[in-house]
């Protein structure tokens, strides 16, 4: 079945996470994304440690791989050809690369009018800081978000993922389809550009609107909710779940179901502000009914009573869950030189297209597919040679 996004084309010029994942986003769904990078000579090395390696094939599955030379004569003449022809650009170099390069929204407009062009970059394109290299942990600093992660007095903790790379990578592919959907209407391309901090500043959400609106800082709460009691990390005799029990309905029946009503009916219980105000104290008391019971027994317990619980898994034990299995979020694909091996596919389901068990393709190596690209442009092989002589590919 032809997918939703099957019609356009888009040149990847990305590299490190953020690019790659807007990309990646389009890809999954159809995109003719043409990943173009440097030749081998230019010596740059692949962040993700190797093309074969589980970071690069899910950052770059679904998409073909050419190489040129943006700093030659023939390569930037040949890219702009590209550009020309393509729906989309998606870029992240440092603010000042693709003026350099000349391959900046200005230049690439001027040979197609209606383009998507997409930057992402650390700090944005304007600003004091619009200029810096920007990385998912500095942006995780100076965003505040490790000041409200970890436990209390214990200074701040990242958070284990490139949280804010793939947050910005997001907000990216979404605004490219928004700008190919204005396309539609109107004709008119876009200039679409978000950054890695304004992305982590809007993934601050309530935590940031704290502050925003009402002057609150925000700080760090450990594993419990920083608004609502009880929501938190409880132990339990063989480990420790996630459990939420803090509307005054969903205390009321979990303090029921493990034969407690007493709590609910305490004065410094009864309401949502008296939870939050006695926490700590909850915290202890909660924590003593739970650790008398077997992980597996309170889940389906407090589920039951409508209040959400989980247990606490390490990322194998997510994969190897049940319900994640019946999700399906494993998708094989191939490589020669490794054989079949699983990726974790795009989280959206649509009805029309029903998921399949196998990507596309899996993450082309360096230059894999130069001579395809170039082929359905119409260069034949002495054209592709001279290319390659002149070192624009």
């Amino acid at each position: 079945m032809t997918l939703p996004l099957s019609d356009y084309t888009i040149l990847d010029l990305t590299i490190a996470r953020a690019g790659p994942t807007a990309v990646r986003l389009l890809a999954d769904w159809g995109a003719n994304v043409i990943r173009i990078e440097p030749p081998p000579d230019a010596g740059l090395t692949d962040v993700t440690g190797g093309r074969l390696s589980p970071d690069s094939q899910n950052l770059h599955r679904n998409k073909r791989g050419m190489t040129i030379n943006l700093k030659s004569v023939d390569g930037h003449a040949l890219f702009l050809k590209l550009a020309a022809k393509a729906d989309v650009v998606v870029e992240n170099f440092r603010k000042d690369v693709k003026y350099r390069l000349g391959i900046d929204y200005e230049a690439v407009k001027k040979v197609n009018p209606g383009i998507v062009y997409a930057s992402v970059s650390g700090f944005g394109q304007d600003g004091p800081y619009s200029e810096r290299p920007g990385v998912d942990q500095v942006v995780q600093g100076m965003s505040g978000l490790m000041s409200v992660t970890g436990q209390p007095g214990e200074g701040p903790m990242r958070v284990g993922i490139a949280i804010s790379d793939t947050s910005a990578g997001m907000f990216l592919g979404q605004g490219v389809l928004m700008a190919l959907l204005h396309r539609e209407k109107t004709g008119e391309g876009s200039w679409v550009h978000t950054s890695l901090l304004e992305s982590m500043l809007s993934k601050l959400d309530f935590q940031g609107a704290r502050y925003t609106m009402a002057g609150e800082v925000p700080g760090q709460e450990g594993n419990n909710h920083p608004t609502n009691s009880p929501m938190g990390v409880f132990h339990t005799l063989d480990g420790m779940v996630n459990l939420a029990a803090s509307t005054n309905k969903m205390f009321g029946a979990f303090t029921a179901a493990v034969g407690q009503p007493g709590l609910a009916e305490n004065e410094k219980f009864r309401n949502t502000r008296g939870r939050i105000a006695n926490r700590h104290e909850l915290w202890q008391l909660i924590n003593g009914i739970t650790t008398g019971m077997m992980t597996a027994e309170l889940v389906e317990l407090a589920n039951d009573a409508g209040c959400p619980c989980g247990p606490i898994y390490d990322i194998a034990e997510a994969f190897e869950d049940e319900h994640v299995r019946s999700l399906k979020m494993r998708r094989t694909t191939r490589r020669e030189e490794i054989g079949e091996f699983d990726l974790v596919r795009s989280p959206i389901n649509m009805s029309t297209f029903p998921i399949s068990d196998h990507f596309e393709r899996p993450g082309p190596v360096l230059g894999e597919h130069t001579d395809e690209v170039l082929i359905e442009m119409g260069f034949n092989a002495e054209d592709i040679n001279r290319l390659r002589q002149a070192g624009a590919i």
